[in-house]
């Protein structure tokens, strides 16, 4: 069976269940860590990789293809596909109800001033807020994710059905095109597509409608995810890997111009355009990769608040990562 007919016969199932580093420990083994990487991206554990960090660790990663969104990369994740899963918090916590024992290893991003994800219109649109989305086209690179959450969210607070906006699942590289050829009325760039949303308003004729800090407020966007099972197996290699992806973000925060030489590189080597690397924004993380309760919890509130989840049902100390899961 092939990876890809493995992660289809998954998705059945899935969906319908549903800096100071000079310390850290080395992971002793040799592990690979497989992961679906995200068009037009760079996760913070591929820069760790590109800047050296997993040297001499005995962790090396290995990218196995690419990911249309989260869902589908935490169906990999469950089916044994890969080993690194990266998904909206939204979908991470879906999933965990469906029966997965995921943790929630680091933010992969977070939305602020600086970085979130924004809904662009065009610039004689008649869409004017978050009201006027009402049954309109909204493009997404997935549904299930932080986007389709974020306007759920967006309708509920103006009082509308969570439901009353068209979304079309549309490939991050293609959101420009069909928004300026009519096939939308709102097309959604993502936090983590700063690249894509760069390179669609430096052409210009686009108005931006609201973004998801005006829903949100600052908060993870998502969360880079990995087994329980896989952490108990080899905690030492989990310990490494969570820190020196943090490493990673602080790096990005402090020399973001090196960040972006070393996120062209990349994209060139996965024979994608690398001149959308000036757009990079940053992660929008904490210092030291840290996440808070809120984080979780806010989506937690909202799942219970749409019947999906009983009141104490899940607990942020459950779903975050620490060493102590090692041990438990």
């Amino acid at each position: 069976m092939t990876f890809h007919s493995r992660l289809l016969a998954s998705a059945a199932v899935f969906l319908g269940l549903s800096g100071a580093w000079v310390g850290s420990s080395f992971a002793a083994d040799e592990v690979k860590l497989r992961y679906l990487a995200s068009q037009g991206g760079l996760s913070a554990h591929e820069l760790a990789a590109e800047l050296g960090y997993f040297d001499g660790t005995g962790i090396t990663l290995e990218n196995v293809g690419y990911a249309t969104g989260g869902p589908a990369s935490l169906i990999a994740l469950a089916s044994g596909d890969v080993e690194i899963g990266s998904a909206a918090t939204s979908a991470v916590l879906n999933s965990i109800i469906s029966g997965n024992d995921f943790v929630a290893a680091y933010p992969s991003n977070g939305i602020n001033n600086e970085v979130q994800s924004i809904f662009y219109v065009l610039e004689d649109s008649p869409i004017k807020d978050i009201k006027d989305i009402a049954g309109k086209s909204i493009a997404v690179n997935t549904l299930g994710a932080h986007l389709d959450y974020t306007i759920r969210e967006a309708l509920h607070s103006v009082g509308l059905p969570s439901d009353a906006a068209n979304q079309i699942v549309v490939p991050g590289p293609q959101l420009e095109q069909v928004l300026r050829s009519g096939q939308v009325d709102v097309s959604a760039f993502g936090y983590w597509q700063t690249t894509f949303e760069g390179a669609a308003k430096k052409n210009g004729g686009l108005r931006a409608v609201f973004d998801d800090t005006d829903v949100l407020g600052e908060i993870a966007g998502g969360f880079v995810v990995l087994r329980r099972d896989f952490i108990k197996e080899h905690p030492e290699a989990a310990k490494t890997f969570v820190e020196q992806s943090a490493r990673a973000l602080d790096y990005a925060r402090e020399h973001p111009e090196e960040t972006k030489d070393v996120f062209a590189k990349a994209l060139k080597e996965r024979d994608e355009n690398p001149d959308i690397a000036q757009y990079f924004r940053g992660y929008g993380v904490r210092e030291g990769g840290r996440a808070v309760d809120r984080d979780i919890q806010f989506w937690i509130d909202v799942l219970v608040r749409e019947g999906k989840l009983k009141e104490g049902q899940l607990a942020t100390k459950d779903i975050l990562y620490s060493a102590d899961i090692a041990s438990n």
